[in-house]
């Protein structure tokens, strides 16, 4: 990758530091330095308006949905019900029937395991591939040892791509019942071609669940061209609050699948004999659901459809660009992974220095990345180490910041090597 030239660097710069005053957290000290936030992978930080909207629906609107006759509850209900209608239109889903809100995505890859997977047969089959966070392993494997179908691992290549010709003989006895694909790989950034995998599924006669919890952030999707049956994300990564998560499924699909969880809101009718159950999406959202976080989920949408994907795709290049040109001068530094397309995540080792020791020295310099396994302790294997060190980007994170990660990583490796 080549650096930018400064008059556009200088533009995106400019837009960085204007968006970094939505979000107040950045501006404190950790450790008396300036806070370098680099692990929005794991969760990014918020800005005022999913604040505001948080504290405007426990200061002015609260009340359990759905089911109130009085003004509070239909007040909280409509914005809750518009929320779901935000979600609809950023998937470009034909309905906002198709959407369910979940805690995150783990609770929406988990619904589908139980729920669909209890529609497959023994003798039918998953593919998941190596890159896979746990979230996108664990419950298929459930589903392995509770139905009796078999699992099977897609590898990837040593640039961290899917391995394409390996996918399709795996593809090819018809057995294989639903592909689980991530979009965006949390570790090595890598940006899957999910509609052409689709296609390849759908070829086999098989589903296709796309796991978009990094994706979403970064670029649009349309789950309508992208030709998937699954699409899931959860909420914190998009810089909206925690608790809440999105499946999105086929409405044919949907109406097949019983429910996931029995209670309230999800039912027609009951009796002590028999239960009917509501229309979707109601039938997959039993209880009462996390209603100030889903209305605070509709307005971190408004806020990156404000700022508009262009604006943040030249952003994350500009910041990928020169962070993977500046750690690539840094001598005994291995970036992982070298995929065609990849977003705003970098994962690394460093010879003679363990992950954790990076993270914790890091810290000490008011940086925070993250260090381990990263849910993905699979892919760790594959790519032949314990663990990495990972950098990921916001829209906030400016040149200075990767300045700063890269001169304090020559100063670890000064200091322990």
């Amino acid at each position: 990758m080549t650096f930018m030239t400064d008059p556009v660097q200088n533009d995106i710069e400019g837009k960085i530091l204007q968006l970094r005053k939505d979000f107040p957290i950045l501006a404190q000290k950790v450790h008396g330095k300036p806070l370098v936030f680099l692990d929005s992978a794991a969760s990014a930080q918020k800005p005022v308006k999913v604040i505001e909207a948080l504290r405007a629906v426990f200061t002015s609107q609260y009340a359990n949905i759905h089911r109130g006759l009085h003004w509070m509850s239909e007040k909280t209900t409509q914005a809750y019900e518009e929320s779901r209608q935000k979600v609809a239109r950023f998937l470009g889903a034909p309905t906002s029937q198709e959407i369910i809100f979940t805690k995150n995505s783990t609770e929406a890859i988990n619904l589908v395991s139980y729920s669909y997977g209890s529609l497959l047969k023994p003798g039918q089959a998953i593919v998941i591939s190596e890159m896979e966070h746990h979230a996108n392993i664990v419950p298929w494997q459930l589903l392995r040892d509770r139905v009796g179908i078999e699992l099977r691992v897609a590898p990837i290549t040593d640039c961290g791509e899917l391995d394409e010709e390996a996918f399709k003989t795996l593809l090819s006895d018809g057995k294989v019942a639903l592909v689980a694909l991530t979009h965006m790989s949390n570790v090595l950034g890598t940006i899957v071609d999910i509609q052409h995998y689709a296609a390849l599924a759908h070829a086999a006669g098989a589903k296709i669940l796309v796991d978009g919890s990094q994706s979403v952030v970064h670029f649009p999707v349309h789950v309508t061209d992208l030709d998937v049956d699954f699409y899931t994300f959860t909420g914190h990564k998009l810089y909206g609050p925690t608790g809440v998560g999105v499946l999105w499924a086929r409405s044919e699909i949907l109406h097949a699948m019983p429910p996931f969880m029995g209670g309230g809101d999800m039912i027609s009718s009951v009796s002590f004999e028999h239960t009917t159950w509501a229309d979707i999406p109601h039938k997959f959202e039993a209880g009462t659901p996390a209603i100030a976080e889903v209305i605070a989920l509709g307005a971190a949408i408004d806020y990156v459809e404000e700022i508009g994907f262009e604006t943040l795709k030249n952003i994350e290049r500009y910041q990928l660009s020169y962070a993977i040109e500046k750690l690539s001068q840094i001598n005994s530094l291995k970036i992982l992974g070298s995929a065609s397309k990849r977003g705003g995540v970098i994962s690394f080792v460093m010879e003679g220095v363990h992950p954790h020791d990076m993270a914790t020295l890091l810290d000490k310099n008011g940086i925070a990345i993250r260090a381990g396994q990263h849910c993905a302790e699979p892919l760790m294997k594959r790519l032949g180490v314990f663990a990495t060190a990972r950098a990921s980007f916001g829209l906030y994170n400016t040149h200075e910041e990767i300045e700063t990660l890269a001169k304090t990583l020559l100063q670890i490796r000064t200091l322990l090597q």
